[in-house]
């Protein structure tokens, strides 16, 4: 599996023009793929217009999709209204998704694809931001006590709808799929595969906080993160209860 994935995020405003290579869009017909199929040494592009404000998850399009989605062939575009997003002190980019080997959870090594466990869904990684402790030790996410925090959460996929939280905080707002509404003081939030979801929250007590998949079996799969928030303790919202 890799060790390492590049940030593969867009952001813009829209209406914006943007000349891209195998990019993927709802609004294209199918995504785009028909007109940027690719044979060896040759290169295609297409020009699109960004006319609907949300967040999208772009991938491959060129059969067999779901093994090209499976070795992370996919990203996220922000396509911001022409205001823009209202302001806040940090944003994070978390994106999961699924890999599938021939081998064993935590065998050492290049591991080989697998087809037979793509196709039953059984991925025996599912992880944040490309890698197993991506996003944890000296790679958490960190802020500071009084933050507003917003979270771009994503799942590239190809098979996992996952059930978002950050433990010990509830979200202020949740765009869910992106969309322009925002729900109020929510705790888990589904992300369909495929999917991507705005999280928005104020940090008020200082901590390590994870970020997980609250199917929890993927926990030991690799979906945690850590959002290291420091600061002032807040014995007026949290603490022992007097004389314990």
């Amino acid at each position: 599996m890799p060790t390492t994935i590049e940030d593969p995020s867009i952001r813009q405003h829209k209406p914006h023009w943007l000349t891209t290579v195998g990019v993927t869009l709802a609004t294209l017909l199918f995504g785009g793929a028909t007109l940027t199929q690719t044979a060896p040494g040759q290169m295609t592009g297409m020009r699109w217009q960004a006319l609907n404000p949300s967040l999208y998850v772009y991938h491959c399009g060129t059969p067999p999709v779901p093994q090209h989605v499976a070795n992370v062939l996919y990203g996220v575009i922000l396509v911001e209204p022409a205001e823009g997003l209202s302001p806040v002190d940090r944003e994070f980019y978390v994106m999961q998704g699924e890999f599938y080997t021939a081998g064993k959870l935590g065998d050492a090594g290049f591991q080989a694809f697998s087809m037979e466990k793509l196709l039953a869904e059984r991925p025996d990684y599912s992880v944040f931001n490309g890698a197993v402790g991506a996003l944890t030790g000296p790679r958490a996410l960190r802020a500071n006590v009084g933050e507003k925090v917003r979270i771009f959460f994503d799942v590239g996929g190809p098979n996992v709808t996952s059930s978002r939280r950050v433990i010990g905080e509830i979200f202020d707002a949740i765009h869910p799929e992106g969309a322009s509404e925002a729900l109020r003081h929510v705790q888990p939030t589904l992300v369909p595969a495929g999917g991507a979801t705005i999280v928005e929250l104020t940090l008020q007590v200082p901590g390590t906080y994870l970020l997980v998949d609250h199917s929890l079996s993927r926990l030991v799969k690799g979906a945690v993160g850590e959002l290291v928030v420091e600061g002032a303790d807040a014995a007026e919202i949290y603490g022992k209860s007097p004389g314990m």
